[in-house]
């Protein structure tokens, strides 16, 4: 036994031991937050059960020596299903095949949300729950981990008190003090691909947490030709907490350094977890924030993401060299591969629990540059998709990709009887609508968004609970329109490389097809609702509505009342030609630019100088003309917050800047030879002190700087009272109109995909 690593945790708000687990627990279900070598991890079982103890392994009066040492060699075998056989019979303190069922179900620790145990049921593959991580994976039934720890727990009670020791964290040959209650995990790490490194098998491993004692242990399996699992005792370490006096350690320890063998992907270095792993513990731990989201990928097979993904960026990675928009090409194509891959795994999985063989229909509503709709319909699945605005890349694409350009306003004309699913990517004021619209459109039409801006079904979004962040609170909005429109809403996480990653997907139904009419009534009064009433917590039913004459049928904006008998025998034919709620805008064909690029010259200019003023301590500065030389030092002026700024600028220009998205921050943002905003302050930019950064840019960026050199006057050679602070030649901008360039324009190659 060795240890790699020992660190001390400062607690000054008494997180600990509590705050340990917390980390443990990032480690054991998401470890590729600390490995990005690591795609993720599947936990494929979850057991209770004692520390086996050499008393228990005596002999046996029904059993010879001889048997009992037959039993603790033998291997756990699989079975012909794939699954572990049946272990050997034993008693209660062996293992857990002498406790009820209901004990070898998975523990719910005190405290725990409801929902959060249906969704780590759902991972470890209780029986009875609707979960499917894994299936046709190769997975160990849930219940073969009870014959694998038994025979592990004989091995070691019998022959191995070094590692009952290092489990135990006691001398070799001591038993515990007292029985101690163990949390066993079979979990299954599956690591990243990529185009130089295919995919490794997965490993899987049984973690062992002791509680009372402040230790988990990590003891990989290993599978023989014929299909024996046993612990690998190689590649064992565990992780540690400990007290001296009143100060905390974590710990990382390795069983047997000198067997040790790194992969340098799923089994690190050991400098790796004495180093990098036991500092994000440590950290980990004595953070209080908790996250109000689901982990990644919890709703689909991360091992079949992992392959989708990697052959999705490689088919489509050309389309970053090609991107003809303004927008960053590397985000946001590969923010669309992340999500169409996440999509196809989720519809191959839909089709397998419903025996189907037709790929899904789909339109994507709002679907800005297109790229997801024409990465899903490239493979093979039949859509379109529609947006106000056409896209320069729309061109790009060929004919087999579908893309419209059209208004969407929610009303009976909008509907999408014969399409399997809705999306809405970033859909903005359609959001919430697309659950209405899909819950309208047929029985069998599912929906999938991705919530990025806040709106309600007529405008921005309000908040109301200042206890939850703006986000968590305008998922649980979504969650609660998919449910007063029939759906059972699911939420998951992308890896997507943006903040707003969390997907809500509406794919069943609440009630049956004969009782479409009556939830059609109610998702009228839910929408007639949101006219300032409050919003119902999360998960309950919606406010009851108001009294059946008192609210307008969606058909009926001004408030009139529809006959009964109409909306029973056909609520689509009564809102037919009218707004579902009136008040709806849909997003304006030309996109207005806000980011203050489009605000006049000689306001821009008159803003800069104002600001420069101010931080040059009102020093004089020039108009036009180059500034006479002078001896003294160069004024590097002082350092503003944005609140210091506004106070001292007019009320006229403040309320301009307001009508711009970031307003002065933005502005001066924009104006970045002349300052530096940096955590909501402003100063004079020193060139002096660019150039080193300049070096150790990328070259894609030092060709583009390059390429821009003396195309632009210099901003402090015209105005700056002690001029520019670099000479001639190493000033990038131009020092009066004899130095000036053109501009290069870069030439793009088009391509059709």
């Amino acid at each position: 036994m060795a240890e790699v690593g020992r660190a001390a945790v400062r607690d000054p708000v008494a997180l600990l031991p509590g705050g340990f687990w917390a980390a443990v627990a990032v480690w054991l279900e998401r470890p590729q937050v600390a490995n990005k070598r690591l795609c993720g991890v599947r936990l494929d079982a979850r057991r209770s059960v004692g520390f086996p103890r050499a008393e228990a392994c005596g002999h046996s009066p029904n059993t010879s020596p001889e048997q009992e040492k037959r039993a603790a060699a033998r291997p756990c075998q699989r079975s012909p299903n794939g699954g572990l056989g049946p272990g050997p019979s034993t008693g209660p303190e062996l293992g857990t095949a002498g406790r009820g069922p209901e004990e070898s179900q998975l523990r719910r620790p005190q405290g725990e949300d409801p929902r959060e145990a249906a969704a780590a049921a759902q991972l470890a593959g209780v029986p009875g729950q609707p979960g499917k991580v894994g299936v046709g994976e190769g997975d160990f039934p849930a219940s073969d981990l009870d014959s694998l720890w038994d025979a592990f727990s004989r091995s070691l009670a019998g022959g191995n008190p070094e590692m009952l020791a290092f489990l135990t964290g006691s001398r070799a040959g001591s038993q515990p003090e007292a029985p101690s209650e163990l949390d066993v995990v079979l979990r299954t790490v599956i690591p990243k691909t990529g185009p130089h490194c295919p995919l490794a098998a997965p490993r899987r491993e049984v973690v062992v947490q002791d509680v009372l004692n402040g230790t988990v242990t990590f003891l990989p399996l290993e599978e023989d030709d014929r299909g024996n699992v046993k612990v690998e005792m190689s590649n064992v370490y565990q992780v540690r907490l400990s007290q001296s006096q009143e100060e905390w350690f974590i710990s990382i320890l390795i069983f047997c350094p000198e067997r040790w063998h790194s992969d340098g992907i799923v089994y690190p270095k050991p400098a790796w977890l004495g180093g990098e792993l036991l500092a994000r513990l440590a950290r980990w731990s004595v953070e209080s924030k908790r996250s109000g989201f689901k982990s990644t990928l919890s709703l689909i097979s991360i091992i079949k993401y992992s392959k989708t993904y990697q052959m999705l960026k490689e088919k489509y990675k050309d389309m970053v060299k090609v991107w003809p928009e303004v927008t960053d090409p590397e985000k946001f194509v590969y923010e669309d591969v992340a999500i169409a891959a996440y999509l196809l795994i989720l519809w191959e999985e839909e089709r397998a629990e419903r025996g189907l063989t037709a790929k899904q229909s789909f339109v994507d509503l709002g679907c800005g540059n297109g790229l997801l709709v024409h990465i899903l319909s490239t493979e093979g699945h039949p859509g379109r998709g529609i947006d106000v605005r056409r896209r320069k890349i729309w061109d790009m694409y060929g004919p087999q990709t579908c893309l419209e350009e059209g208004a969407i306003t929610p009303n009976d004309k909008n509907l999408f009887p014969d399409v399997d699913w809705l999306i809405g990517n970033h859909s903005d004021e359609l959001t919430p609508w697309i659950p209405v619209i899909a819950a309208r459109s047929s029985y069998g039409c599912r929906f999938f968004v991705l919530p990025c801006c806040f709106f309600d079904f007529t405008g921005k979004y309000s908040r109301r609970q200042s206890r939850k962040t703006q986000y968590r609170e305008y998922l649980d909005f979504i969650v609660e329109v998919g449910l007063a429109c029939g759906f059972h809403v699911e939420e998951d996480c992308l890896r997507i490389p943006s903040t707003k990653r969390v997907c809500l997907i509406g794919k069943s139904r609440t009630y049956s097809p004969a009782g479409e009419g009556s939830m059609d009534e109610q998702r009228t009064q839910y929408i007639n609702s949101r006219r300032g009433r409050p919003m119902s917590p999360r998960g309950e039913a919606p406010a009851p509505p108001a009294p059946r004459a008192a609210v307008g049928h969606a058909g009926h904006p001004d408030g009139h009342q529809a006959p009964d008998a109409e909306a029973a025998e056909g609520g689509a034919e009564a809102r037919a030609d009218q707004l579902w709620l009136s008040g709806f805008h849909a997003r304006e064909k030309a996109e207005r630019v806000r980011n203050c690029a489009s605000l006049p010259r000689d306001f821009i200019d008159r803003v800069v100088l104002q600001v420069a003023h101010l931080l040059l301590d009102g020093e004089q500065l020039h108009t036009g003309s180059a500034p006479s030389s002078s001896s003294k030092a160069w004024n590097r002026g002082g350092s503003l917050s944005l609140a210091e700024v506004a106070r001292k600028l007019d009320r006229g220009t403040l309320q301009r800047l307001k009508r711009e998205c970031g307003g002065l921050q933005t502005l001066l943002r924009n104006n970045h030879q002349v300052f530096e905003v940096l955590n909501g302050s402003v100063h004079i930019r020193d060139w002096r002190e660019e150039k080193p950064h300049r070096q150790q840019c990328p070259e894609a960026k030092r060709r583009l700087f390059s390429e821009a050199f003396k195309t632009r006057i210099c901003w402090f050679f015209s105005h700056h009272p002690d001029g520019c602070v670099l000479p001639s030649d190493s000033c990038p901008f131009a020092h009066g109109p004899a130095e000036l360039r053109p501009p290069q324009t870069p030439k793009r190659k088009k391509q059709v995909l």
